[in-house]
């Protein structure tokens, strides 16, 4: 296929824009990139589409979301409102993830799947919990995945919480799904990475284990200051020094959040090349703080963006991410959007590449052909020195016209063609209701 007459938006090392642009796709990865007029001429007996003057990009990423959560929305929670972010865990996400079974599982994860082909992300690391539907809970999610056509990252969170013999079944599950992937065509497209909760939930018994079954994790670090607690209380050290003396940080190792971390635990993560997960719709929500991602992109660290299991429009993402520490700094110079754009895309596509053999988030040949096209027409010049700007004040997952991931046309013209998005909606409010009563009997 080749799409034609688009604002080609590459990506590449020089945020080059072809003004009448396009790609030519043969199966699962991009041809050529060039002008228009060329390509017409090199491929002139393929299937074309006319993009009309769209905006032509690589599919966004998210390098941390939670499927399971999407029951959350609306849900009552019974009694005086979570005062903390401990607290928050205690009275919605703990009770949550108890309370869904396998079915549960599968349709939070449609729900989210949907929304991310609305909104352009085609590519979603996730990590997931559901305490008492733990094994073949990778599974349910990988089928959903599979029907919508996205790519993901897939891991079971271990924790300690609800006793050892959950964790070790979520230690089995992570192993089992790793696994089956190895041998599965399934893997094209979904990988695996081993799960944890965070350090305050996990004991060094706990860790030593998950460490002899892997070499890459996925876990929430520092997000508030009891889990720094927790590991002064434990080991004498602050989190980021505990869970290094397990190996858990590493350059295919994904630390979400990382809030309350000294300069120290920075040098550590950035001699390690750990990626630094953030999420700022989500850090704001809980009220936990600012990570020191300025700082952090400063001092070249592979900082990442993710949404913590909010929508999946990473441009609303990347929106907060530049408004939010320009408050928190009191200076309107902090952050920028040209800082924005290298985490939500060359480093999410850096760590995306940890994952899969070809190149994704990049228009070039032997990319990937993970792409969306956008009802953005600039008002203003676009350029590649202005791109950033564009994209943060200009673009929202609101604009985006139709959805390809790994060759194939997930959505076109805003018409779903892989997800029943009516279907799915309303098996989804029966399974949240069933999900709903057995949160509540949990609070009774």
């Amino acid at each position: 296929m080749l799409i034609h007459n688009a604002i080609a938006i590459t990506f590449d090392g020089s945020n080059r824009v072809l003004a009448d642009g396009g790609v030519y796709i043969h199966g699962d990865e991009i041809v050529d990139v060039d002008d228009s007029g060329p390509l017409l001429s090199r491929y002139p007996d393929v299937e074309r589409w006319d993009a009309q003057g769209r905006l032509l990009m690589p599919g966004m990423i998210c390098s941390h979301t939670h499927f399971y959560g999407a029951f959350a929305r609306g849900m009552y929670i019974p009694g005086a409102p979570a005062r903390d972010f401990p607290e928050i865990l205690q009275k919605l996400w703990w009770p949550l993830d108890r309370s869904l079974d396998l079915e549960g599982v599968q349709s939070s994860a449609e729900v989210c799947l949907v929304d991310a082909i609305r909104n352009g992300t085609t590519t979603l690391v996730d990590h997931h919990a559901s305490q008492n539907a733990i094994d073949g809970s990778l599974d349910a999610i990988a089928a959903a995945v599979e029907t919508s056509g996205l790519r993901s990252v897939l891991c079971y969170e271990v924790t300690d919480r609800d006793g050892p013999a959950s964790a070790r079944a979520g230690i089995r599950e992570n192993v089992r799904f790793a696994g089956a992937l190895r041998d599965s065509p399934l893997a094209e497209r979904v990988a695996a990475t081993f799960g944890l909760h965070a350090s305050m939930t996990l004991s060094d018994e706990t860790l030593g284990a998950c460490r002899a079954e892997s070499s890459r994790f996925h876990i929430h670090v520092a997000e508030h200051q009891a889990d720094a607690w927790d590991s002064l209380g434990r080991s004498g050290k602050r989190t980021v020094e505990r869970l290094h003396g397990f190996d858990i940080t590493g350059a295919e190792s994904i630390f979400a959040h990382c809030v309350h971390i000294d300069g120290w635990e920075m040098a550590l993560l950035k001699e390690t090349g750990t990626f630094v997960s953030h999420q700022p719709r989500s850090n704001m929500n809980n009220a936990v703080g600012a990570a020191s991602v300025p700082a952090m992109l400063r001092g070249e660290m592979p900082v990442v963006l993710g949404n913590d299991g909010f929508s999946n429009d990473m441009f609303a993402e990347m929106k907060v991410t530049d408004h939010l520490h320009k408050v928190n700094s009191g200076d309107p110079r902090t952050l920028g959007a040209d800082k924005v754009l290298r985490m939500a895309v060359y480093n999410n596509r850096g760590l995306a590449r940890a994952f899969f053999e070809k190149p994704i988030g990049i228009l070039a040949p032997g990319a990937l052909a993970d792409l969306i096209l956008l009802d953005y027409y600039p008002t203003t010049p676009l350029h590649g020195d202005n791109l950033p700007w564009h994209i943060l004040f200009g673009i929202s997952g609101g604009h985006v016209h139709s959805t390809i991931c790994h060759g194939r046309v997930l959505m076109r013209e805003r018409e779903l063609l892989t997800l029943d998005e009516a279907e799915i909606s309303a098996r989804s409010r029966e399974r949240a209701q069933k999900t709903w009563e057995r949160f509540w009997q949990q609070s009774a």
